[in-house]
């Protein structure tokens, strides 16, 4: 078993900075316009010809209330009409995407994002699931993990049910926070009783997996109140538990505007609310997963970090990174073996592109032999906390040190600030360092001295 995280105010100080997630490798931040269709089309020919097993992404950008904290791309509005038109843009994007795919390509992962994706209606997400199996290679053994987005609010006892009849087995619950000064600040009024109510729902119709969002740093916040929010949390006993630090980029994020910067707490009552929660979390019997999740020790990613099998992409930890991801929908990405592709984030560019039987595709990366080999390291270390050189000089017939010949003065600083042990063979995150593991992989990153720290959210 790994070691558990140890806390280090020292080295969180110093190494608490502003940087990607590494949700890929280059990150979205390299994406550019040259790439389009064509690109896509030559892409989804070579995952054809491999018969590469799928991951699909379905993007809904629905919201009835506006959440003030939130940084996806979505539509608020209360007219329910507002998803007919995009459903039908959807369908023809699914449709232009699958004709150039084998049907012996099995979907293994399927997610529902948004958005809020149960603010379809019930019959529409029927008929959306039923144009998925027509021209996708669904499972229909319950094997494939497939799973959607909730929010409490908006689902209830029959909803759950459609969605197990559906297919689904995981479902990921967007909570934040349980106290109402906090829900009253952000504008999202949940009770533990709607928690629980779709949490008991999912655990008697037997979806495998349910996992639990929440987020410090959020205004009204103290590490006294959303110490209780995690207690009440651990007590409905997810089964995974994303901790994410809010980023407070209003100049970016028009709906954090409404947030009272005053109300936010401050850097160190952050440091405490994270603290508290992972000492809460591990004595409840979680893990450390690494970047925010948690997951109890029978969990596959638990298992697959233990494996050393664990990937990341663009939808996070996943045992499901062997297969090319397919996005559809407003702003969704791709990630097709080497190329990366993003839709349009604009709703009615992207619907306007498919109502000309055109895809959306607004911009993208091929990678090159670089950012295949940084990428791999990153994985590594972002994934299992550890890298044999070895295995990577064989991978891309190279020799580690004299490749990154360059890194190596700032990898010893680390190991000298004892974040991670070094030597000829390997790098290993130590437990001090495991919090900080996003600053370990970004020394890796070719591209982040040419990019402005202030679009990434800090690493603590």
């Amino acid at each position: 078993m790994l070691d558990a995280i140890r806390w280090d105010s020292d080295l969180i100080r110093r190494y608490d900075l502003a940087g990607p997630r590494y949700t890929s490798y280059p990150t979205a931040v390299q994406f550019h316009s040259q790439v389009g269709t064509f690109d896509l089309f030559h892409a989804l020919r070579d995952s054809r010809k491999a018969l590469r097993p799928l991951s699909l992404y379905v993007h809904v950008p629905f919201c009835a209330n506006i959440c003030y904290y939130c940084a996806c791309n979505k539509v608020i509005t209360k007219d329910r009409g507002r998803a007919l038109p995009y459903l039908q843009r959807l369908e023809q994007e699914i449709q232009l995407i699958a004709c150039h795919l084998d049907p012996a390509q099995k979907v293994e992962q399927l997610h529902f994002g948004g958005g809020t994706p149960t603010f379809l209606s019930h019959d529409e997400l029927r008929q959306l699931m039923a144009h998925l199996r027509k021209h996708f290679n669904l499972l229909d053994d319950d094997s494939g993990d497939y799973g959607i987005e909730i929010d409490p609010r908006e689902a209830d006892w029959s909803t759950m049910g459609l969605l197990r009849e559906l297919g689904f087995n995981r479902v990921s619950i967007g909570l934040q926070d349980l106290d109402p000064a906090v829900q009253r600040a952000v504008n999202r009024l949940q009770s533990l009783e709607e928690t629980r109510a779709v949490i008991d729902a999912a655990r008697t119709l037997q979806f495998r997996s349910i996992n639990i969002d929440l987020i410090y740093g959020l205004p009204k916040q103290t590490p006294e109140n959303f110490a209780r929010t995690v207690e009440e949390v651990i007590s409905l006993q997810p089964d995974r538990l994303s901790v994410f630090n809010y980023a407070h980029l209003p100049e970016r994020f028009m709906p954090q505007r409404r947030i009272n910067g005053n109300e936010l707490p401050a850097p160190a009552q952050k440091l405490e609310m994270l603290e508290r929660t992972i000492e809460q979390l591990t004595a409840a019997g979680y893990r450390y997963i690494g970047m925010d999740h948690f997951a109890l020790p029978d969990d596959e990613l638990a298992i697959a970090q233990e494996e050393e099998t664990l990937q990341r992409n663009f939808q996070g930890y996943t045992t499901h990174g062997h297969c090319d991801l397919i996005g559809l929908g407003v702003s969704a990405i791709s990630q097709i073996g080497d190329l990366y592709c993003q839709n349009s984030s604009d709703l009615n560019e992207y619907q306007n592109t498919l109502a000309a039987a055109q895809l959306a595709t607004s911009r993208g990366l091929v990678c090159n032999a670089d950012d295949r080999l940084r990428r791999a390291v990153i994985q590594q270390l972002i994934c299992n906390f550890s890298l044999e050189f070895a295995a990577i000089e064989q991978q891309f017939n190279i020799d580690f040190q004299g490749y990154f010949g360059a890194l190596w003065p700032q990898l010893q600083g680390m190991a000298s600030d004892g974040l991670i042990a070094l030597d000829r063979e390997r790098i290993a995150v130590l437990p001090a360092g495991r919090l900080l593991v996003r600053s370990v992989c970004m020394v890796f990153d070719a591209y982040l001295e040419q990019q402005n720290r202030q679009r990434f959210s800090r690493v603590i």
